[in-house]
């Protein structure tokens, strides 16, 4: 008899990303794109003088990360970003913990980012076409101090 499918579990099917929300502080922003959740280690190489060895050892060293970009449409009267980015002052800015989740069709996380200490480093805003028919765009470029990254 052929198999229909219905014994099947969930989890055998990878997670459709189009389903995701963004939160920093108490408030939830619908974003279009979120990119860069990436962290990466350094690699140290070292090699003694006395080694009998004659290459490197490959050790890991600091973890670094890249920063976060995230796209979302233009809506009137809607200035969260701009107005996080105009508390920038010289060496001071209010951070924020922002945190990124991947839905399930229950509206349940399955996959977290939990971004520490992000502040905004650049903002873009939309380009304008007098012929263009798309909606409007702006994207703002987070920097911050760490990715943990949880699974449910």
């Amino acid at each position: 008899m052929a198999d229909d499918g219905s014994a099947q579990t969930q989890a055998i099917w990878p997670l459709p990303k189009f389903h995701f929300q963004v939160k920093w502080d108490d408030t939830e922003l619908a974003f279009q794109e979120v990119s860069g959740l990436d962290i990466e280690t350094e690699v140290l190489e070292y090699r003694a003088g006395n080694s009998k060895v004659f290459s490197k050892v490959k050790m890991p060293g600091m973890i670094k990360s890249g920063n976060i970009t995230m796209k979302k449409g233009v809506f009137a009267k809607d200035n969260a970003i701009f107005d996080w980015f105009k508390e920038i002052k010289m060496n001071t800015i209010k951070r924020k913990a922002i945190t990124i989740s991947l839905l399930d069709e229950s509206q349940t996380p399955t996959m977290v980012w939990k971004v520490q200490n992000a502040f905004p480093v650049k903002i873009t805003g939309t380009d304008l076409k007098a012929e263009g028919n798309e909606v409007a765009v702006e994207s703002i470029e987070i920097a911050h101090e760490g990715l943990v990254i949880e699974n449910a």
